[in-house]
């Protein structure tokens, strides 16, 4: 299984919408296991196929802390047809990244999501229509609320795109929230890159709000395009295929 697994998930995740534009047809494996199940070890919880743990492109035992979320993991590869199709495999993807990537990186990854906290998409504000100003107060004004009621954070908001600074003190107090548990950052720091927004994604993972509040809070602008504009319907199969990742970041949050 070696080269199967290195083959497989080397470069992953591939957005199979960008892959299309590109002209790409991505090969795909043969499945080669009947069954995929969990055991319990020394290290957590592995996913064995055929009796055989998988592994990560680096090689690494695919192990993880939670019972839950390694029966999640195995459901995914149980659910693969004739063919293993690593983009739909969220779980495994993001599980990948935080074994080969995340653990042994994790004072750069928190670093990144402190600079998203720093231009965060809820500080910067519309000056019009009035329903989308409103919109963006309902959806995004909570998220701040309880930044401010939890960790003391006040933050400043701005009209358009110019750069306002935050106080520092108020990045240092939400700075100390993003978790340090490999597991937990790298959901979080998935979250973060899929609504550009720390602040959404910290609240996600403190449980002040809930999956489906994340994703329209992010997603406040480009629902008012369509609204105004209508279906572009291959943004839209983009936004399904990253609504997937975020569940399985959600998923990590919940299980671990």
């Amino acid at each position: 299984m070696h080269d199967i697994f290195e083959e497989l998930f080397a470069n992953q995740p591939l957005d199979p919408m960008e892959a299309a534009r590109r002209g790409m047809r991505p090969h795909l494996r043969r499945r080669f296991y009947a069954a995929a199940t969990t055991r319990a070890d020394c290290n957590g919880y592995a996913v064995l196929l055929d009796g055989r743990t998988v592994r990560t492109p680096a090689r690494n035992a695919l192990t993880v802390p939670s019972e839950a979320l390694a029966q999640a993991i195995a459901a995914e590869w149980q659910a693969q047809e004739d063919a293993i199709d690593p983009a739909r495999m969220p779980l495994t993807r993001l599980t990948n990244t935080v074994i080969d990537g995340v653990a042994a990186s994790a004072v750069a990854v928190a670093a990144d999501v402190e600079k998203y906290l720093a231009t965060d998409l809820l500080f910067y504000r519309a000056a019009g229509p009035e329903r989308l100003v409103a919109r963006q107060h309902e959806l995004w004004d909570p998220v701040l609320a309880w930044a401010r009621t939890s960790f003391g954070a006040r933050f400043e908001l701005v009209e358009g795109v110019i750069h306002i600074v935050q106080p520092a003190e108020s990045l240092t107090a939400m700075v100390a929230a993003i978790p340090q548990n490999p597991w937990r950052l790298g959901a979080v720091h998935a979250v973060t890159t899929l609504t550009g927004s720390a602040l959404i994604a910290l609240a996600l993972a403190h449980n002040a709000m809930t999956l489906d509040a994340a994703w329209s809070a992010a997603h406040v602008d480009e629902d008012w395009n369509v609204e105004l504009w209508g279906r572009d319907e291959i943004a839209l199969e983009r936004r399904a295929f990253q609504f997937e990742e975020m569940k399985a970041a959600a998923a990590v949050l919940a299980a671990v």
